[in-house]
């Protein structure tokens, strides 16, 4: 029986892609490039980069690939302009799979759309998607997720093909990138289901007599040891850390719900175009691929019943969908549909540069006089967390020296993260009576010890003093953030002495 697919070498090469398709790269880069030289690091990225500062088989809360990922660059001390050159290559590998694998979804659709154009489409609704272009500027394990949650919808397409299926190459490729994305980030093992659906639908359970299935298990299974391996010494905690993480609180319908709408808003209606780009190809075996978009989907859309989903978490869904999405918005422009689709680009458009424009004038002129506590009784200013971390930083050691203080302290890792990367080397201990990665790498803070207390007006702490804090506290200064003339955030520099090792944070204006 002859296969209803186009095999991917059949696909028009990349280098034939439209000039559109190339310029559209070039500008979607370009833009990456100078946010990523403009802006400073934000918490998950700090967060990592210090994963590679600290170099270990696995961490507390992630698999190792995004510390590992950047450590040349850490070691050679580079510029944040410089690391942020890698989760752009990323997001630039991650378009070229999509176009490649939205033209080949074309070839197998009736009747098909002029080459080049799924794929130039694909690209726009990635390049579309106000959110993904956070995970094109700085580098998250679901930025590297992203990547191999596309690599592996077209390597489970190929061997989907009962004449490949019975060769070894495709099943080690196969192997070699599923361990990879495991060791990117846990809900890796949400594409691998969609992976072993795909085949079962296939090739029925015949698939799991096949030698090389079993070849490419063990070749995944051994690219994820480091994880287990750092979790047998650490008493598994990453595993019961995201297990708990993962239970999330009771579940409740409107969290559903929010979560569904800021899918929508931050993804954009373009990508989910791609459901009506499902139904134009022939044959089970694509249709079987949107396994790569509803199961991690639904999964993490259930989570958020919980309270526990994170927009971001859903991001390698969507990526697998562009493709899909190429191959719909390609035959809509075709079909009648071509005012509808401009109109969804330039909405899309406006609403990712609206966001990547707060985000460089930290907020400007929406949230003027944000300068928030951090809490409900003043809310926070989102975009403040982008600016003025490096000149805190900096100033910190400065006073750290001055007043014989050898560590930084705050009062919630959020905070700590960015301290940790712009203040090193000086240890920065969390006096929260919480376990995280900073316990690991710096532990407690000493009772009866000293350090340079850190406040931030965004996420804003009472000074901890007395039984749950420190004998005394002294404000040494105050550092305002300022963007476009306008103070957005505040940073308080404290001495504070003779800690009690019992802590008790209390936010400012909280009851």
């Amino acid at each position: 029986m002859t296969h209803p697919l186009l095999p991917l070498r059949s696909a028009p090469s990349l280098f034939h892609a439209p000039r559109n398709t190339w310029l559209l790269l070039f500008l979607v880069c370009s833009l990456h490039f100078g946010m990523g030289a403009l802006l400073g690091l934000s918490v998950d990225e700090a967060h990592y980069a210090l994963y590679a500062v600290h170099l270990d088989w696995s961490y507390f809360d992630h698999p190792p690939l995004v510390g590992w990922a950047q450590w040349p660059l850490v070691a050679l001390n580079a510029p944040t302009w410089a690391m942020r050159l890698v989760p752009e290559l990323v997001w630039l590998a991650t378009a070229l799979l999509a176009y490649r694998l939205a033209e080949r979804l074309n070839a197998s659709t009736q009747p098909m759309v002029p080459t080049g154009q799924a794929g130039l489409w694909a690209v726009a609704a990635l390049a579309l998607a106000p959110l993904l272009h956070v995970l094109g500027i700085g580098l998250l394990p679901d930025t590297l997720l992203m990547f191999f949650s596309v690599a592996l919808l077209g390597l489970t397409w190929d061997l989907m093909d009962g004449n490949i299926v019975r060769r070894p190459l495709p099943w080690v490729a196969l192997g070699a990138v599923l361990g990879l994305a495991g060791l990117s980030k846990y809900t890796a093992i949400l594409a691998a289901a969609a992976v072993a659906l795909c085949l079962m639908l296939a090739h029925g359970v015949a698939v799991l007599r096949n030698v090389w299935l079993w070849m490419s298990v063990a070749i995944g299974l051994l690219l994820v040891m480091p994880v287990a391996y750092w979790n047998e010494r650490n008493q598994w905690i990453s595993f019961v850390y995201q297990a708990q993480h993962g239970a999330g609180g009771g579940w409740q319908v409107a969290h559903l719900l929010r979560f569904l709408v800021v899918q929508l808003l931050v993804y954009g209606p373009l990508l989910l175009w791609g459901l009506a780009g499902v139904p134009r190809a022939q044959g089970a075996s694509p249709r079987a691929l949107l396994l790569f978009f509803v199961v991690p989907f639904v999964v993490l859309a259930a989570l958020s019943g919980g309270g526990t989903s994170l927009p971001h978490w859903t991001a390698p869904a969507w990526a697998a969908l562009a493709p899909f999405a190429g191959v719909g918005l390609a035959h809509a422009m075709q079909n009648g549909h071509r005012w509808v689709i401009w109109g969804l680009v330039v909405v899309q458009g406006l609403v990712s540069a609206a966001a990547l424009g707060l985000m460089l004038t930290g907020g400007v002129p929406l949230f003027t006089g944000a300068t928030g506590q951090g809490n409900s009784a003043n809310p926070s200013n989102p975009f403040a967390d982008l600016h003025g971390w490096d000149a805190a930083g900096s100033r910190a050691r400065v006073l750290a020296e001055q007043h014989g203080l050898q560590s930084v302290g705050v009062q919630n890792w959020t905070l700590a993260s960015r301290l940790g990367w712009y203040a090193s080397p000086l240890p920065v201990y969390v006096l929260e009576d919480r376990f995280d990665q900073f316990d690991l790498w710096a532990g407690d803070l000493p009772a009866g010890g000293n350090t340079l207390f850190v406040d931030w007006s965004q996420l804003a702490y009472m000074a901890p003093i007395g039984d749950n804090g420190f004998t005394d506290c002294t404000l040494l200064e105050t550092q305002d953030v300022r963007r476009l003339g306008t103070t957005i955030a505040t940073f308080r520099f404290y001495a504070c002495h003779n800690w009690s090792g019992q802590p008790r944070p209390r936010l400012r204006g909280a009851s």
